[in-house]
């Protein structure tokens, strides 16, 4: 396979699963009746700051993948799997506590991988920061949305 069809299918799996992801599971009525804290950013941001960051996730990975790094690799694969699995669960089944843990668990791959990638491949690593400066926000902003909104 050549290095420019790796890349595209590596951009369709990541963009395209993470546009399908936000589609499935839109925010609708349960989200807008949450209590939300003052730093909330307005709905219409999300979806231009992920399709930026899918595209980075997505050259990162092609990266790693195309210097064959087996470790970075692993928790490239991690951290797409826990970013895939927060939308569901915090919006398609409202458990925004199990989401806490998902998206706490992301940002351990995330740290994770830009800690394995630093030596051998810092590009891959530096397409990460802004990844992980935008996954520490939104877990401050779950843990928020919860202690809000937590019943009982």
């Amino acid at each position: 396979m050549s290095r420019s069809m790796a890349l595209l299918l590596f951009l369709v799996l990541v963009i395209g699963g993470g546009l399908a992801i936000g589609y499935i599971t839109l925010p609708g009525e349960w989200y807008a009746g949450l209590v939300k804290p003052s730093f909330n950013p307005p709905n219409w941001i999300f979806a231009p700051v992920w399709t930026i960051l899918y595209i980075l996730i997505a050259i990162a990975g092609w990266r790693v993948w195309d210097y064959g790094l087996p470790r970075p690799q692993q928790f490239w694969w991690a951290q797409l799997v826990l970013n895939f699995l927060w939308s569901p669960t915090f919006f398609g089944f409202q458990q925004m506590g199990l989401a806490l843990i998902v998206i706490s668990l992301l940002l351990v791959a995330i740290i994770g991988f830009i800690k394995v990638t630093w030596e051998p491949d810092r590009s891959s690593a530096l397409l990460f920061l802004p990844y992980l400066a935008w996954v520490a926000f939104a877990t401050l902003l779950n843990a928020s949305l919860w202690m809000l909104n937590a019943t009982g």
